[in-house]
């Protein structure tokens, strides 16, 4: 059991380093945010890094096939996703829009930046296939708390670096939105 931990925990760890990445460019555009929020983008990326493998798991389980041949497509989904979210950015902090806490991060923006980091989790449960489902389960729950924590420290950096470049917080986060969207394609190709 404690090889399932640690080998979960290392797990979690890569896995979150997207949504860590992602969570310093919304804590980058909003540098006064609430505390609720925070653990709301926290524990938006840590449910989708917990329902990613699981689903992995199930596909090698139940629809091996039809898995394989989506899993092409995936990076590629991941990358307009993240490269939509970060030109948005990037071109809001270039015209010098003003940055609200409301207009920092829609559910649906939050939405689709849990979805998009946590695609690469989702080829990680074809490796847990071995495992029973508690052993999966217990996996999956050890990876979103890593993100979980993950993804909290990464919001409160961005907080931190945003309240000292205000005026170009938003074009740092796009870029950084939009160089993950470039790895994961870079990742695929390779």
């Amino acid at each position: 059991m404690s090889g399932l931990i640690v080998r979960s925990a290392l797990l979690g760890v890569g896995l979150a380093m997207d949504a860590f990445s992602v969570s310093v460019a919304n804590g980058l555009r909003a540098p006064n945010m609430r505390r609720a929020e925070q653990l709301r983008i926290a524990g938006c990326f840590a449910f989708f890094q917990w329902l990613m493998p699981l689903m992995g798991w199930l596909g090698v389980h139940v629809v091996e096939r039809v898995f394989t041949a989506a899993t092409r497509a995936v990076p590629w989904i991941g990358f307009g996703l993240l490269a939509f979210i970060g030109g948005k950015m990037l071109l809001e902090g270039l015209r010098g829009e003003p940055q609200t806490e409301a207009s920092a991060l829609t559910p649906g923006a939050l939405l689709v930046q849990g979805v998009a980091t946590s695609i690469d989790a989702l080829s990680a449960g074809f490796a847990l296939a071995e495992e029973t489902l508690p052993q999966a389960l217990a996996s999956a729950f050890i990876i979103a708390g890593v993100t979980f924590a993950l993804c909290l420290l990464g919001v409160r950096a961005g907080q931190k670096a945003g309240q000292r470049l205000t005026r170009w917080a938003s074009v740092l986060g796009g870029l950084i939105l939009i160089g993950i969207g470039i790895r994961i394609i870079w990742q695929a190709v390779l």
